[in-house]
Formats: structure tokens, sequence, C-alpha cells
């Protein structure tokens, strides 16, 4: 076509900050850049076009968004700068603002990157092209080589939960899907190219199905027949949204892990009510009960927030009681933080940061001890690990299929394969059992 833009033998850099989901959309971003003649610069390589996707979810991540941005610049000086990602998204004007910044594109243009590098000419000012979260309405897909045994397929994005203390409805709009036939073509697709596993990613993935009149469960039921991959990882579920048919599903399928990833948020119910989360801590107890039924060797990782506002101490204490007794393996801690225009900010009770320490420490020792009896609970027994890329010098690792971490002999086996061991002691490090092949 006349109109093709073409990239011939430019060089492109891609930066990524934040989730699984923007790795996954940057790779895509990456292979549009690359069909059209770019190719990915090498360390030391000037860029000729540079690709940076944001975060938002924390204070924090606002601030490594904003540093980076000022580096990849002073790093390349004569790059087109296209800043993406929630941080454009939710702060378009403050990005634009930065020296060096060429275009900022909201979640709705996400996937037009191509479509708007201006020749690759410099402006004298950054422009933004973001609309409101209501018009959000692009579903950009993605199914991105994380490494390769493993691909992320982003299967659903945005949310309509509104909880109190998050912006992400704000950065991503309301929820919405692709079909299922076109997740099990990618699916396919990411077999040929090698992949043995797939990590279901999307903001809300329980939701799925919004756009398209399907379930989640109906697109567990048709990936589940792709047999050229070995496994699949749900990544994270909301637990009003796990079902016991997906849960059952998940126990008697071929492919589909005995690996959850559930966020809690709070193991208080008047915290949970603070949070506008949409179950009781019954409910959750309930779940990873029916979990344990059916998958009594299930992985089973929880996302927690300590200091949220409102979060008193007799609250944390009755939380940290709570999750204590739970059947879990894993805790993800994070410390509450304020994020401009969110309905928390008009809870009055504000934790200092020493106490969001504090709980923040203690959880994370718990987690500890949950997690090393899980992995000492396996000890001894016989798993297959999927072996991953070894780094130089050290030991191959891979997981097994409720994800212990498995080190093995790198002589003895071979990036991709499925290897029968028996799992030993802990490594040196104490993060991974050593696995004997059989």
């Amino acid at each position: 076509m006349d109109n093709e833009i073409r990239l011939d033998g430019k060089a492109a850099a891609f930066y990524t900050l934040g989730c699984k989901l923007n790795f996954s959309e940057t790779s895509t971003i990456m292979r549009q850049l690359i069909d059209a003649g770019a190719h990915k610069a090498v360390k030391g390589e000037k860029a000729d076009v540079c690709v940076i996707n944001t975060c938002s979810v924390t204070e924090v991540a606002d601030r490594k968004c904003r540093q980076a941005i000022h580096r990849i610049v002073r790093e390349n000086p004569s790059a087109y700068i296209v800043v993406t990602g929630c941080y454009g998204q939710l702060q378009p004007g403050v990005v634009a603002d930065i020296p060096g910044v060429d275009i900022v594109l909201g979640q709705d243009q996400k996937g037009s990157v191509l479509e708007n590098l201006n020749g690759l000419e410099k402006r004298e000012h950054g422009i933004s092209k973001t609309v409101g979260t209501n018009d959000i309405r692009n579903f950009v897909p993605s199914c991105s080589r994380g490494d390769r045994t493993r691909f992320f397929l982003k299967v659903q994005d945005g949310c309509d939960y509104y909880c109190t203390y998050c912006t992400v409805p704000y950065a991503r709009g309301h929820s919405r899907n692709a079909s299922i036939a076109s997740l099990v073509e990618q699916a396919r697709q990411a077999g040929m190219e090698g992949g043995r596993e797939i990590v279901i990613a999307g903001v809300n993935i329980g939701d799925f199905g919004k756009t398209t009149g399907e379930s989640f469960l109906d697109l567990c039921r048709s990936l589940d027949t792709v047999d050229s991959i070995a496994r699949y990882r749900i990544s994270s579920i909301e637990p009003n949204l796990l079902t016991d048919q997906v849960i059952d599903f998940v126990a008697g399928s071929r492919a589909f892990m005995p690996h959850f990833h559930i966020p809690l948020q709070s193991g208080s119910n008047d915290v949970l009510k603070l949070m506008h989360r949409r179950y009781e801590r019954e409910v959750f107890a309930a779940k990873v009960s029916r979990i344990k039924q059916a998958m009594p060797d299930a992985f089973i990782g929880v996302d927690v927030i300590v200091g949220m506002r409102g979060e008193t101490d007799g609250f944390f204490e009755d939380a940290y009681k709570f999750i204590s007794d739970l059947d879990v393996t894993q805790l993800h801690v994070f410390s509450y933080s304020e994020r401009p225009g969110t309905a928390a900010l008009r809870i009055p009770y504000q934790v200092s940061p020493e106490q969001k320490h504090e709980r923040s420490q203690r959880l994370l020792e718990l987690s500890d001890l949950k997690t090393r009896a899980f992995y000492e609970a396996h000890m001894g027994k016989e798993a297959q690990v999927l072996v991953e890329r070894p780094r130089r010098g050290m030991p191959a690792h891979g997981f097994t299929p409720n994800y212990v971490r498995v080190e093995i002999d790198a002589a003895r086996v071979h990036e991709n394969e499925i290897a029968n061991v028996r799992l030993g002691e802990f490594n040196e490090a104490g993060d991974a059992l050593i696995g004997t092949l059989i």
C-alpha cells in the first residue's frame, strides 16, 4: 500500500513498567514495529524510537515512570519518544510536558503506536492523544512470549469494580474482552512458535465475556482443547468470580494447572467494606476450602494490602489471624498508597508509614513460613518440571504443575522439555527444591 508506514533500518527500544499485562502489550507493539522494518536496539545502540509503557498503581510507580522517562530521553536524545500505559492515560499533560517526550497515547490508542510516529520527526513540545475513561473501548490483543517456554495471553482488559483505593478502572476503562475464537487461535499460534505454557492475563479476567456474551468457563474449556499447549495458568481472579464450576474444571482438565492467584486485599470484613470489595472474607475462605478439597496440592497465592485508610490496629490483628488460619501458599503484600481521585481519600483514619512497614513485615514473615511448609510437604515426591532457560553458569530451573520452583543439573536437561524429577531438599538460596532426574 502507498501509505504503508515503514521503519526500515531504524532501531527501536522498548521499556515496560508494571504488570505482566503491560509486558504482554509491549511485546505486541514491538512486533508491530519490527514487522514494519525496525529492529530491536541492542545494548549501547542509540534508538530512533523509544516506546515506554507505564504503570500507575502506586505513587512509587508514578515516580519510577517519571524517572524512567527522563533517563530514556537522556540516553536517546534524538529518539522519537512515545509514552503509553496507565500513567500516560491518567496524567497525559504532566507526561507530555516532560522535555523530550513527543507523544502520549492513552489506553484507547495503545494499539496504534506505528500510526502515530510522525515520520520520527521530533516535536518542539509533546502532545497527548487520550480519551476519557468511559470512551476507552478498544481491546488491544496481545499474546507475548515471556520466554521460550511461557507466553502471556491477554484475554480481558478494564475493570468495572471501582474499589475505593484503586485507579485501574480510570486508567484502563470498562471491562471488555476478545472473543474465544480469536484467543484459541492465538494459543494455537503460540504453540506453533514453541510455547509450552500460557498464562491467562487480564485486569479482571473472571469478568470475561461482557462484550461477547461468553464466559470465563467457556474460555477455559476451549483453550484446553489446544493440544500443543501443555500448561495453562490463571494469573489472578477475583474470589467472587472464581466459581465452583471453574475450580472443578481446573481439577479435571488436561492442561490447567492446580495454581491459583486470588486477591484477598484484607482479612478484615470491616476493611473489605471500606475498600468496596464485593465479597466478605467467609466467601474467600470457602473458595480456598473448595480448591483444597478438589486439589489438595494446589498452590494458592494471595494479594494483601496493608495500611489501607481505616485499618485500625484491631482490624489488622483480626485480618492477620484470619490469614494465618488460611491454607494458602504465598502472600503478595502491598502497602496502601494514596491515589488522587480515589474514594479512599475520604476515609479519615490514616495509618503511619511506620505501621505500614511493621504490618507488611509481619505478613511477609507469615508468607515465608507458609511457602516453606508447602515446599517441605513436597520433598520426596515425583513431579514434572517444565525446564526454563538457565542463566550462564547457573543450574537449570523450572516449575512443577503446582508452581514449586525446582533446580536441576543443566547438563542433563534441555530448555522447554518437561522432565520427570524427584523433589529433594532446598537449594542453598532456600528458594527452590533440588530435583533429581528419574
